[in-house]
């Protein structure tokens, strides 16, 4: 008869590294399939995992082996045969424990499956002369099925273990030890490292797309700065066109022009700024403190915009003051014309009537 799955459940793989002996070697860049297989020909327990084309696992479980839970959902297992140790990453705590239990059932089902096979082997040695078809036929079916879990081997069973059985139970665990030594520096992290660096990944993946957002913000913020300073330039413009000969107000309109011309410089050197970020995407760190150089941009660009806020009030003042003082000179001379008239008038009946005074 074939292999029988017996239990199956998804997990990361990992190998221990054979140079160093204490880091974690990922076998598989996914989760993969991990079951228990039994096999009814030579009556053993196995764990098996393919990945692709690939048997990333193929572990046959013995009494002595020993499954250890060295996190919440990462557990490991020396194979002293294939001179590895195998770990597995699981999603949940519970898969982990599901796992555990499992393993310890096969492995005691291994023992027995051992032990009577010993049993049965010490009762047809030549030595013991004890040999017949229903004994082999019982050995046969012990063979073809896995053994009952639920029972345990009588004293007398165990009188029957062989010397050599013993050496290689000993054998293995010195190996299992010397193993699960060496891998002993790394097994508590490899479970967290494994998975914080998915939680890293996340969370990076997030600021970025945060931060893209916000220098979007920016540049946003930042137009609208350009279009305000543009309508001021235009105020300025307008002024300049109406105020005429006042001198204050084309050294303020100067002052004005030349305000704006820097406000633009900076502008368009934030546009810059803004190209060389997204083509770089800068780490968390930089772009904080790009962020908050922006910021501060920002905010001098704001007391630029009221300090040209208030030069336009003040050159709108000094026009209509210039307005006034040219519409007073106005009246004032048309007053003066107006008396002038008047004395020229006077001047005139005054010639008339000396005119008149001579003829008489």
């Amino acid at each position: 008869m074939g292999e029988q799955p017996i239990f199956s459940l998804k997990a990361h793989v990992f190998q221990i590294d054979p140079a160093t002996k204490r880091n974690w070697i990922p076998a598989s860049k996914h989760a993969v399939t991990v079951s228990f297989f039994f096999d009814a020909g030579r009556s053993v327990y196995r764990i098996i995992s393919v990945g692709g084309t690939k048997a990333i696992i193929n572990s046959t479980i013995t009494p002595n082996m020993t499954f250890t839970k060295t996190s919440q959902k990462f557990g490991q297992w020396a194979d002293s045969r294939a001179n590895t140790v195998y770990g597995l990453g699981f999603a949940t705590e519970q898969q982990l424990q599901q796992f555990s239990e499992q393993f310890k059932e096969f492995k005691e089902a291994a023992r027995l499956v051992r032990d009577k096979s010993q049993e049965k082997f010490e009762l047809l040695s030549p030595g013991l002369n004890i040999s017949s078809p229903q004994l082999s036929q019982g050995l046969c079916e012990d063979r073809q099925s896995p053994p009952l879990l639920g029972v345990n081997g009588s004293s007398e069973d165990k009188l029957f273990r062989s010397k050599s059985a013993d050496m290689e139970e000993s054998t293995e665990k010195e190996q299992m030890r010397k193993m699960l030594s060496e891998g002993s520096i790394c097994e508590r992290n490899s479970d967290a490292e494994l998975f914080s660096l998915r939680d890293s990944n996340t969370k990076l993946v997030a600021a970025l797309h945060e931060a893209n957002s916000s220098i979007d913000q920016w540049k946003k913020l930042l137009a609208e700065y350009q279009e305000e300073t543009d309508r001021l330039r235009e105020q300025v413009a307008e002024l300049e066109a109406q105020s005429g000969v006042s001198a204050s107000s084309e050294t303020g309109s100067e002052e004005l022009t030349q305000t704006v011309a820097e406000m633009e410089a900076l502008i368009r050197a934030k546009d810059e700024e803004i190209k060389i970020l997204r083509s770089k995407k800068p780490d968390l760190s930089e772009l904080e403190k790009e962020k908050e150089e922006a910021c501060q941009r920002i905010q001098d660009l704001e007391v630029k915009n009221s300090e040209l806020d208030k030069r336009v009030r003040t050159a709108e003042s000094a026009l209509a003051s210039s307005q006034d003082a040219r519409s007073r000179a106005e009246c004032a001379v048309q007053k003066v014309i107006e008396t002038l008239d008047v004395k020229i008038y006077d001047l005139s009946d005054l010639r008339q009537n000396l005119a008149e005074l001579l003829e008489k």
